[in-house]
């Protein structure tokens, strides 16, 4: 296959193995990713992944705090790419530098367009409960995600799938199409199919007031939360935050009222407005995650109800 000058991108660590697999298919002449961030308590500036990765394969990095500056535009257009693309970056692309390659710009996007357009596609379905995902390669267009479709591949999702399970599954299957992608360029046999924007949806960027967790809504909903959000979901009790990482639909009948808390032996369970979810990880603030049956060998929760608020 012809080695395509190609930009990249991105920035979260789990795009880092397609860049891998990229930088081996085609030349990589550059890697474009968000600035360094202060993190963790000493808030020391930390590289995003893809620079680590980039910097260690000698590939030359951009982190603009904009791409609509005409220096960055000169900067990526003298690198001469034929291809630009994009993977998990967080910011869109103006219509000048997506008129520098040859070939364009591609989005490899974590949905099956165009439901999920957005910035956080693989959480909200698993919050949405969907029974499928997967990834379609996208002709970039000024619009959010709205660019012609060029390949795209399904992925199942299980009732008890979490993220960083889906995760690894979309970046898998996200890297294939890529490559079928640049050998379709190659021989000219790209067929670009418009999106119906009448199916469209939207997964708009992630807060903390997301993962606050409702214990009047149903069972199945709090479980999809939790397992979309994957340590992002969160309750109150003792004045306490926790954390809570992984659950299941119990099959126990328990009559608890939503939020109301059961210990039976090693096992913890929650009401909830349909059914008793049981509760598998969690986290206490400012220790680690742990399962809960370690944890409730360690730890007592004096009250009786978990709450929406900080009580």
């Amino acid at each position: 296959m012809k080695k395509f000058r190609v930009i990249f991108m991105g920035t979260p660590d789990f795009v880092v193995p397609a860049l891998s697999d990229l930088s081996n298919a085609a030349e990589v002449v550059c890697v474009v990713t968000q600035p360094d961030k202060p993190r963790g308590r000493g808030h020391k500036l930390q590289s995003p992944p893809v620079k680590i990765f980039a910097e260690e394969k000698n590939i030359p990095v951009l982190q603009p705090d904009k791409l609509k500056n005409p220096e960055v535009e000169k900067l990526l257009a003298d690198f001469n790419p034929d291809l630009i693309v994009i993977i998990a970056y967080g910011k869109i692309l103006p219509q000048k530098i997506l008129d520098i390659p040859k070939f364009g710009c591609i989005n490899v996007h974590a949905s099956l367009l165009p439901k999920y357009r957005g910035a956080a596609p693989i959480e909200k379905c698993l919050i949405d409960g969907e029974k499928k995902s997967g990834v379609t390669i996208m002709q970039m267009d000024a619009g959010l995600d709205t660019g012609d479709i060029l390949l795209s591949g399904e992925i199942p999702i299980g009732e008890n799938m979490i993220l960083p399970e889906l995760r690894e599954k979309i970046m898998t299957l996200g890297s294939e199409l890529l490559l079928k992608v640049l050998e379709q360029i190659e021989r000219g046999e790209l067929n670009p199919v418009k999106q119906d924007d009448s199916l469209s949806s939207y997964a708009p960027m992630l807060t903390k007031e997301t993962g606050r967790i409702d214990w009047k809504k149903s069972g199945g909903e709090i479980h999809n939360l939790v397992r979309g959000l994957y340590g992002g979901a969160y309750s109150f009790a003792d004045g306490k935050k926790f954390k809570i990482w992984r659950t299941k639909i119990s099959d126990e009948n328990f009559s608890l009222t939503p939020g109301e808390i059961k210990i039976t032996g090693k096992k913890f369970f929650v009401g909830t407005g349909s059914c008793v979810l049981e509760i598998l990880e969690i986290q206490a603030p400012g220790a680690k995650k742990l399962d809960a049956k370690i944890f409730l060998a360690g730890n007592k929760i004096s009250v009786a109800k978990f709450s929406g608020e900080q009580i």
